[in-house]
């Protein structure tokens, strides 16, 4: 028996292991000629792109609805270790005991984290970046009418005025809203965008910013550009200019890095910690390890590099799983390859803006943008859950399109 070991349970991990799954299959593989393994430390995929949303909680598939039907084996544990030298994983169970997952081969789809805040009070900051920061947040909500009624208790600073600052600070209105509009405080809501730029949406350049600035001041959203947050306390914020904002909440967006396990395979990382793969998502100089997701940078169309997203993850972690069992079995590998780069941005009840291209050319904006959005946000990202054959139809299926 050879085993496939996938680590992380996220989109590229899920798909890594249903991918492989699919290609043993249809390579027609005897029943125990393959084996593959998932190690994750929680029980769910979470929908990791909704989770500035209201209700997060709900934002999670069961992984064996989705892994037991097509015979994955799943391991709850969190990876400690990796050494490639003897092909294996240490782990720890969340009974405390310590394991030892060996490999044939490998996929590293552990994902990416939250960069975290330097400044003093960085205690006080709430997230999107896990399921568990994004419900601490959406109770911190529910929660403030209980607050006395103090400056700031229904204004929101958003730090970070890129694609997931932009979603956090457009849809945080309309949140706050809700918990201050029955005790008649609807006019008390304040969202405050801040950005160490000049401008809004730095990195997704001039485009979509037409748009998401008429967004912003449609929503009446408060713009401290070319700042920083020099500290935070609870009630409130200090900017690197000394303006002083009372706020009860506080949402960090700034930066994302790959998972600190991409240090562990001895693999060129990029300045995210991106482990540097080649077309069949095999890292580069490093045998029989894979890596998909957000902790691999892979070649994308027209010379660019695959971003951190869940439009990039999903079909890298297809490849990866179709290649490592390809390998294992002595058929052809597949080269990676994603639809063309769009991006769908959220804009509250502004309504939403959709380009294509990595020169982001908006194409749909308004209503028409936002039920799409609404339409990838809770139908397409979405796997088959309890169905065998629609699993592995759904993981067969390489581009997002």
């Amino acid at each position: 028996m050879k085993d496939i070991l996938v680590v992380g349970g996220g989109f590229a991990g899920v798909w890594s292991a249903a991918g492989a799954v699919r290609t043993a299959r249809a390579a027609g593989a005897a029943d125990g000629e393959l084996r593959v393994t998932l190690v994750s430390g929680g029980d769910d995929l979470v929908i990791r792109p909704r989770l500035y949303e209201e209700d997060p909680g709900s934002m999670r598939v069961p992984l064996d609805r989705v892994l037991g039907p097509i015979g994955v084996r799943r391991v709850t544990a969190t990876v400690t270790g990796i050494d490639t030298g003897a092909h294996c994983v240490r782990a720890v169970g969340r009974d405390g005991a310590e394991l030892t997952l060996t490999y044939d081969r490998l996929v590293l789809a552990a994902g990416s984290r939250l960069v975290r805040p330097p400044f003093p009070g960085a205690e006080h900051v709430f997230d999107v970046d896990t399921l568990p920061a994004a419900t601490a947040l959406d109770h911190h909500l529910r929660r403030l009418p209980r607050r006395t009624s103090e400056a700031g208790r229904y204004t929101a600073v958003v730090v970070g005025a890129g694609f997931t600052g932009v979603e956090v600070a457009t849809v945080l209105g309309e949140r706050l809203g809700t918990v201050a509009g029955p005790l008649g405080a609807g006019e008390d809501v304040r969202v405050v965008l801040v950005d160490r730029a000049d401008v809004l949406g730095p990195e997704l350049g001039p485009g979509p910013r037409p748009e998401i600035e008429k967004a912003v001041d449609e929503l009446k959203i408060e713009r401290r550009l070319g700042r920083t947050v020099s500290s935070v306390s609870p009630e409130g914020v200090v900017l690197s200019d000394g303006e002083t904002i009372p706020a009860a909440t506080v949402v960090w967006t700034a930066g994302m890095i790959a998972s600190p396990l991409t240090a562990q395979v001895p693999g060129e990382r990029d300045r995210q910690g991106r482990l540097a793969v080649d077309a069949y998502m095999r890292v580069t100089g490093v045998p029989d390890v894979y890596a998909a997701g957000d902790a691999a940078a892979a070649p994308a169309e027209e010379g660019h590099v695959t971003i951190q997203s869940c439009q990039h993850a999903q079909p890298m972690g297809k490849c990866a799983g179709h290649n490592v069992a390809a390998e294992l079995l002595g058929t052809d590998p597949m080269p990676f390859a994603s639809d063309p780069y769009s991006n769908a941005l959220d804009l509250g009840s502004a309504g939403a803006v959709l380009t294509n291209g990595w020169e982001r050319t908006v194409t749909a904006t308004g209503p028409v943008a936002k039920t799409m959005k609404q339409d990838i946000n809770t139908k397409w990202i979405y796997p088959a859950v309890d169905d065998p054959e629609l699993i592995l139809a759904q993981a067969g299926r390489l581009l997002n399109g």
